[in-house]
């Protein structure tokens, strides 16, 4: 059974990137929610290996679904990786307080985000 990592971004385009860069480098399995939302129902189905969220997004943000995850005894310890157009330092320290573990700022590029995922699941 493979490592799986669940994408939350409400852009598909954006999503398929995601998908296809982690695909790069290594056997996945491979989860994509549009929203906040969808990713909490699926939380308690998969035992996900790493979440990968934007910001902002409809319904639950990425800092609210971040918040959640880590204040849950059950999944407060999944790495969690932000990805987002917000690239301000004050963006990238609330993120951070928050529980993510990593801050990828849109445009990034697919060997960033290849670092990440090796350095966390391998």
């Amino acid at each position: 059974m493979s490592d799986s990592i669940l994408i939350v971004e409400d852009s598909s385009t954006m999503r398929s990137f995601i998908s296809s860069t982690i695909e790069g480098c290594g056997d996945y399995e491979i989860y994509e929610s549009a929203t906040g939302f969808e990713a909490l129902k699926l939380l308690p189905q998969i035992g996900f290996k790493l979440i990968i969220t934007d910001i902002n997004m409809p319904d639950i943000n990425g800092l609210e679904l971040i918040s959640f995850v880590r204040k849950n005894q059950q999944y407060k310890d999944i790495p969690m990786v932000i990805i987002s157009t917000e690239g301000t330092e004050m963006d990238r320290r609330k993120g951070m307080a928050l529980g993510a573990n990593e801050y990828l700022v849109k445009p990034f590029r697919p060997e960033d985000l290849q670092k990440i995922i090796m350095k966390y699941i391998g």
